[in-house]
């Protein structure tokens, strides 16, 4: 494995695990705002007690999802430094503003939430909660701005004088793709949250234990979890749209599609064929069990729509709304295109530093000719630029099972609780609300499993692949950080997943209700 390998699976480490904690810090901070304000209304002190229950598991995760979160943003420098130089003028805005903004006004009210009882005003401990939520959901904002652009670049404008690109329109990044993404992350959040809520309230009813508090905790996750998973089903649906205009590659390697038809039916299961190539003629599936017509409607919203394969975009194949073949720019083309750029780079870059204004005049016009495919420019083969697509296909069916399994548990659940009785003695459901707290992180993760992997060989699509993105640093370099990050992220790990339970087994013993 190269130093490229080894950051990238350093960076997936890193990301993986930060990811464990900011849906739960997300969805908690609103369920927790929610239990808040009912007890604000209602003054009951039963509900103060679920609030503090529920915040003080929220502070634990905070916490711990802070300390990754910034390891995360220093990897940008110290192993992709290369990507931080080319693009750091627009990636880094959001960052900076989030940092700013979002992080200073999550830290001074979460302040407020833990240390202001009894010390500020209902009300204003109450506003103070629920801003700590709509903090955390701004700082998600602007970090999915920034993982949005580089998936779809746009705003800015490539400066051949700084050998980078530079913002000519901030407002730009707030693209569809930027949109749908953060709100199907933030709503995702909610229904994580949400099953874990049951799920935890479940294990008091197993143990005979705050009866009336679990079911008051029930009865909101449920609520919050479910219109979080039908949100996060919606914006789903636009993600898919997004995805079809603007990294189809990235569509066709999430279904295994290798050669599309209209209508294009989507595979509910199945299983790919890994000695595919997509110039071959072998099966795409070893077996798949497919829904006529799915993928043309979770693409393009029509049934009868064309949904290009991988083998249609590489050979540049696309099929327009009446039907008629249309030709698109080949990978072959594209990294001709690409190389043309580079050539016209380095023809600028002499050209400068001879002082020839005319050259540097006519390489910059053919530089801004050929740059939307500049990345490709780093490539000798189109088999270079398809991302996994065994990784993507089986991720993103991981995530709609789940995501469709959870669904169906939060309908079960919010009509069950309010048979209140039968709720109380139906064991096994309250044992796979349980058990299922695990498999919602699960779910969760194959959605930015799909994501990045997807969109691979590219760190910034089409202008920077991950070979060109990377830091001159050693590959013993890091190999010994990723491990050294691989048993500090796992110790926190285990330190939050054992200060919870030893939490909730030692609040379980007061009396909550």
């Amino acid at each position: 494995m190269t130093v490229v390998d080894w950051s990238r699976w350093q960076f997936a480490l890193t990301a993986i695990y930060h990811w464990l904690f900011v849906p739960l810090t997300l969805g908690l901070s609103v369920i927790v705002g929610v239990m808040e304000t009912i007890y604000v209304r209602t003054g009951s002190e039963s509900w103060l007690k679920a609030t503090k229950f529920w915040m003080t598991l929220f502070g634990i995760n905070f916490a711990i999802g802070v300390a990754t979160g910034i390891i995360l943003e220093f990897e940008f420098g110290t192993n992709w430094s290369n990507y931080s130089w080319f693009v750091g003028d627009i990636f880094g805005a959001p960052l900076a503003i989030e940092g700013i903004l979002a992080f200073f006004m999550e830290s001074t009210f979460v302040a407020v939430m833990f240390f202001g009882w009894n010390r500020v005003s209902k009300k204003f401990h109450l506003a103070a909660t629920w801003l700590t939520a709509l903090g955390a959901s701004i700082s998600a904002l602007w970090i999915l701005v920034a993982n949005a652009w580089m998936q779809y670049p746009v705003g800015m404008e490539f400066d051949p004088y700084q050998m980078r690109n530079v913002m000519d329109n901030f407002w730009a990044l707030f693209s569809g793709i930027a949109v749908n993404k953060f709100f199907h992350a933030v709503f995702s959040g909610w229904a994580l949250a949400g099953v874990f809520v049951i799920g935890v309230s479940c294990w008091f009813l197993i143990k005979r234990r705050n009866r009336d508090f679990a079911l008051r905790s029930v009865k909101t996750g449920a609520w919050v979890g479910l219109i979080g998973m039908l949100l996060t089903m919606y914006t789903g649906d636009g993600s898919a749209v997004e995805v079809t205009k603007h990294q189809p590659m990235k569509l066709a390697a999430m279904e295994g599609l290798y050669e599309g038809s209209a209508p294009q039916g989507i595979v509910a299961l199945g299983m790919v064929n890994p000695d595919k190539h997509w110039n071959d003629d072998t099966d795409e599936y070893v077996f798949a069990l497919e829904v006529p017509y799915g993928l043309s409607i979770l693409a393009k919203h029509d049934p009868n729509a064309f949904v290009p394969g991988i083998k249609d975009i590489i050979n540049g194949i696309d099929i327009n709304s009446e039907g008629d073949t249309i030709n698109t720019v080949s990978y072959a083309d594209r990294i001709a295109r690409g190389k043309l750029a580079h050539n016209s780079l380095r023809a600028f870059d002499t050209a400068k530093a001879t002082g020839d204004t005319a050259a540097m005049r006519k390489a910059r016009s053919e530089l801004r000719k050929n740059y939307q495919y500049f990345g490709y420019g780093y490539f000798n083969s189109v088999d270079e630029a398809i991302p996994p697509v065994g990784i993507t296909f089986y991720s993103f069916r991981i995530m709609v099972i789940l995501g469709s399994f959870f669904l169906l548990l939060l309908v079960v659940t919010l009509i069950s609780v309010y048979k209140k009785e039968w709720f109380i003695h139906a064991r096994w459901l309250q044992w796979i609300a349980l058990i299922s707290i695990p498999f919602v992180w699960i779910c969760s993760e194959a959605g930015w499993v799909v994501a990045e992997v997807g969109r691979q060989p590219w760190t910034v699509q089409d202008l920077l692949p991950t070979r060109a993105a990377i830091s001159a640093i050693s590959t013993s370099t890091v190999i010994t950080t990723f491990w050294m990050f691989a048993i500090i992220f796992t110790v926190l790990l285990v330190a939050e997943v054992s200060i919870l339970v030893r939490q909730i087994g030692k609040e379980s013993k007061k009396n909550l209700d």
